[in-house]
């Protein structure tokens, strides 16, 4: 996959394992039991161009593709998959703003955001929708001079933090989904309630939380994307965020092994180095097959992205796959290395969270095999 990158690209690759090793592996664990959202290192993630990877050059971004994006995440999240998320949102974010916004919009965010003197967040879910994200409640009504936006969104990443606010919200019931449209919208503004962050199993650094939307105005200077094109680009944009969830997975399944040869390498017992013993040797060679595997389908997801080609199924593919072995074989590290694979000093239970969050992000698992079961028997029907 690496062969696929340009030098620039390479280089940005090794900025990010840099920046994984001397910043992020030191202070993960003490963001997770301080339960907080570290903004100071999204600053310096931004000093390194990791908060416009995919903004072109000409609007102060990197420009890279989505291979290299993908390379990049992994190596971040071998450290802490949960900041490695939020930066994948506020990348996303900053895209989506760089492709479709108005200049005023593009001069309004993009600098902020490049610098992450403000923080994006991308707000479609809500609590009583989930899955089905055409399920929108959130209400965007006309008024003399603009739009009041009403409702709640739920499980939003970066909310503790978030600064800019990409909107998702109905302005037309009977329309279904051609009648959302998407609104960029400042936290600060009135009728903003920003959430208490949620208490959950692991993966704080990510913030996720909610918000609440009472009257808060808008105008049409504020829509990103129109009725009609909203929930479309919502959603174009999800085979990229599922291939970069899988090559996070990618990113901890690699540190777990990692992790669990150096100690089983170093731990004696019965005589020996328990890397010496048969079983444990064929569990963690277990796990490298699928580590593998994983990474193999995860990045030709994203060749496929790079080349121009629809890349729906291969990204179903990956993020199911990679989030299932992800969470097994992570267990399995952690059982090579015997109770102290329990211990809070290593990293593989923060990793396991972690394995089980990326289960939902983007799509469950059981939302990858809707994608997949409806192109096995559309491809049946044609045969």
């Amino acid at each position: 996959m690496d062969e696929r990158l340009t030098a620039e690209e390479s280089r940005i690759v090794e900025v990010a394992r840099g920046f994984a090793r001397d910043v992020v592996a030191p202070n993960a664990a003490a963001w997770e039991e301080a339960r907080t959202m570290p903004r100071e290192a999204l600053s310096q993630a931004a000093e390194l161009g990791l908060t416009g990877l995919l903004v072109p050059p000409e609007l102060g971004g990197s420009g890279i593709g989505v291979t290299a994006m993908a390379r990049v995440m992994e190596e971040l999240s071998a450290a802490c998959m949960a900041f490695t998320f939020s930066l994948v949102v506020h990348n996303n974010l900053a895209r989506n703003i760089a492709n479709n916004g108005t200049d005023e919009q593009k001069q309004r965010c993009l600098p902020d955001m490049l610098t992450a003197k403000r923080i994006g967040a991308f707000l479609l879910t809500e609590l009583k929708g989930g899955s089905d994200a055409a399920a929108i409640a959130t209400r965007a009504e006309r008024t003399g001079d603009g739009w009041r936006i009403s409702g709640e969104k739920g499980w939003i990443s970066n909310a503790a933090e978030a600064d800019i606010l990409s909107v998702y919200a109905q302005t037309d019931p009977a329309q279904g989904w051609r009648g959302i449209a998407c609104f960029l919208v400042e936290a600060s503004r009135p009728g903003v309630t920003r959430e208490r962050p949620y208490s959950v199993m692991g993966g704080h650094a990510l913030g996720t939380g909610g918000f609440r939307f009472d009257g808060c105005p808008a105008t049409d200077a504020d829509i990103l994307l129109p009725p009609e094109r909203a929930f479309k680009g919502a959603m174009s944009g999800i085979d990229t965020a599922r291939l970069n969830v899988a090559a996070m997975c990618c990113g901890m399944l690699r540190a777990g092994l990692d992790c669990a040869l150096d100690y089983t390498a170093n731990r004696r017992a019965f005589g020996q180095a328990t890397s010496e013993f048969q079983g444990l040797q064929w569990m963690l060679a277990d796990v490298a097959t699928d580590l593998e595997a994983a990474r193999l389908l995860a990045y030709r997801a994203a060749g496929l992205l790079d080349d121009g080609a629809d890349a729906t199924l291969a990204a179903a593919h990956a993020k199911k796959f990679a989030t299932r072995v992800a969470l097994a074989r992570l267990g399995d590290c952690m059982q090579t290395m015997g109770a102290a694979g329990f211990r809070a000093e290593y990293p593989l239970g923060r990793h396991m969270a972690s394995a089980k969050m990326a289960q939902y992000l983007d799509g469950t698992s059981e939302i990858q095999n809707v994608v997949i079961s409806r192109q096995l028997w559309r491809d049946a029907s044609r045969a």
